[in-house]
């Protein structure tokens, strides 16, 4: 195993610097090289396990950070961005280019290369398949994030390597072909074994509508979304209980590993012991301030158990910190951690009686005394948080779920909204599913009208609640252009509802008592809809161009 994860990585250099260039006649005997190199069915599965390295891991949780779920407690380069106090010179930018151009290269690499192989003509079309899966997903953040960039479809030389951007357009049309060309060539089922992880039919499918759905291409988005419904092999995960399903997913009985989850589509999975990462310490950590910390505005968000928002559900009522929990949506407590919950934050300070379990929450604590875990909004996260990690440092295998049929429904009553064809059979088969995981009231077409609700609005609520935390939230408030939420101050709950409001005396509030987390944001919709080109690219090829306003 370890030979062939060290043979891998070599693998990877060489794909990086593989081109065209033949100023050596003859093939090097001593190194990877692409006359020697794409020959049998070994060397086309460990090019394409290589590309698996770019696809995006626990950093699509931290791009979360952009959008207004949640708030670090302290400036990270993805907060600043979402805040719109930044410039072109923030490395993030040039990080997130960089990346996703190399997996772009490496797959190139193989596309150019892979026919060369003598294997079963089936089996090579599908490795060929995976990687067009990986290349269009490295292009969609590279649109999501600039719009406009070059499109490369072959390995450059160096004198090739800048070249000028292509309207988005032409670019997500590439995306789009290279999904549905994949979808013909991988197979439906769901990986499992030696190939736990791999690209499948359903897959490309997937991301294909959700590349379709962010660009407004809603009748290619529906079709997608149908597409992999029908394929009947995925399903919403359960683990039997209503009261624990949602936040099973998110933990390690939600393992691909495990085969008993056929919702995750796409996902890093995470072998225990191997291939390890920090998050579920980050959401809970038991002697700091805590690195997730959820925000007032996706408390609110949140529905009522009688389907109505909070503002007009006669059921809320807040007096004191636990009634902010009492009779709402069941996603809420399954993401965010509630009074009486179990979770990692262990002992919070106070005196602790006989009768009291240091391992369940209790209340929250604003003063970091290494005594217990600290927020700064006075809420914490228990979704992706796996209790038995959170007193470890970098021990946490848990699954990253990168795209899930809970969206795959979601982008199909979007899809279908834009195109004013939903109808509550829609509904029924979709969002309705995901409520009835949780054992939520049904959404209801009919009843919303009468509550003078919109229909729009509900089915975005829908997907920001379902999605929380997996990195969407961003992309999704600059795809509805609601750009001036990003602007809007970070606030979290009110200390009034404290039991002891002095343990927060120390933070900002406004003048009803809500803490004010972070503030200072601004959002210029004349430029921030787009990230700017980063600085360095553009010394190095000026013609690249800025995008408006930077």
């Amino acid at each position: 195993m370890k030979k062939r994860i060290l043979y891998s990585f070599i693998l990877s250099a060489f794909l990086l610097s593989s081109c065209d260039d033949d100023f050596l006649e003859r093939a090097p005997l001593d190194e990877i090289s692409n006359e020697t190199f794409w020959e049998n069915e070994e060397q086309l599965v460990l090019a394409t396990n290589a590309l698996y390295a770019n696809v995006k891991a626990k950093n699509t949780v931290d791009m979360e950070n952009m959008g207004d779920n949640t708030l670090w407690p302290s400036t990270t380069q993805y907060q600043l961005i979402g805040s719109g106090n930044f410039g072109n010179d923030l490395s993030t930018l040039n990080t997130e280019w960089t990346t996703q151009y190399r997996g772009v290269r490496q797959a190139n690499a193989f596309l150019e290369n892979y026919q060369k192989a003598t294997i079963d003509p089936a089996r090579k079309e599908a490795l060929a398949a995976e990687v067009r899966v990986i290349r269009a997903l490295m292009y969609s953040y590279l649109t999501n994030f600039w719009g406009d960039v070059p499109l490369v479809k072959n390995t450059l030389s160096i004198d090739e390597v800048y070249v000028p951007r292509n309207p988005k357009e032409e670019v997500v049309n590439l995306i789009l072909e290279d999904l549905e060309e994949a979808a013909q060539h991988l197979p439906s089922e769901i990986p499992t074994g030696a190939n736990l992880g791999r690209m499948s039919k359903g897959a490309a499918l997937a991301l294909q509508a959700r590349v379709a759905l962010y660009n407004g291409r809603w009748d290619v988005a529906e079709k997608a979304a149908k597409d992999v419904m029908d394929l009947g092999v995925y399903a919403l995960f359960t683990s039997g209980d209503p009261s624990r399903n949602y936040y099973d997913l998110f933990t390690y009985k939600g393992k691909l590993s495990r085969n008993n989850n056929r919702e995750t589509i796409i996902a890093r999975p995470h072998l225990e012991d191997l291939v390890l990462h920090n998050l579920s310490r980050e959401i809970q950590v038991p002697d700091q301030v805590v690195r997730w910390n959820p925000t007032k505005s996706l408390v609110d968000s949140y529905l009522m158990v009688d389907g109505l928002p909070i503002e007009k559900s006669p059921l809320y009522s807040i007096e004191k910190y636990e009634d902010v929990f009492e009779n709402r949506d069941p996603r809420m407590t399954q993401t965010i951690l509630e009074p009486g919950a179990e979770w990692g934050g262990r002992y919070d300070g106070r005196p602790i009686s006989e009768n009291e379990n240091p391992n369940v929450f209790m209340v929250p604590k604003f003063s970091s005394d290494r005594r217990g875990a600290v927020t700064i909004t006075g809420y914490y996260f228990t979704k992706y948080a796996e209790v038995s990690t959170v007193g470890m440092v970098g021990r946490d295998a848990n699954d990253i779920h990168l795209l899930r049929y809970a969206e795959v429904l979601l982008t199909y009553a979007e899809a279908r909204l834009e195109q004013g064809k939903l109808t509550q059979e829609d509904i029924d088969m979709t969002i309705n599913l995901l409520r009835d995981r949780v054992g939520m009231k049904h959404m209801n077409l009919a009843e919303l009208a009468a509550n003078g609700m919109d229909v729009r609005e509900e089915i975005r609520r829908e997907r920001r609640v379902e999605l929380a935390l997996e990195g969407q939230r961003y992309f999704d408030i600059l795809r509805w252009k609601q750009g001036e939420l990003l602007a809007q101050d970070v606030k979290g709950t009110n200390v009034n509802w404290l039991s002891n409001p002095a343990s927060a005396a120390n933070l900002r509030k406004d003048q009803n008592g809500f803490i004010v987390a972070y503030t200072g944001r601004t959002f210029d919709p004349s430029r921030n809809y787009l990230w700017p080109i980063p600085l360095s690219q553009l010394e190095r090829f000026p013609d690249l161009g800025q995008n408006p306003g930077w």
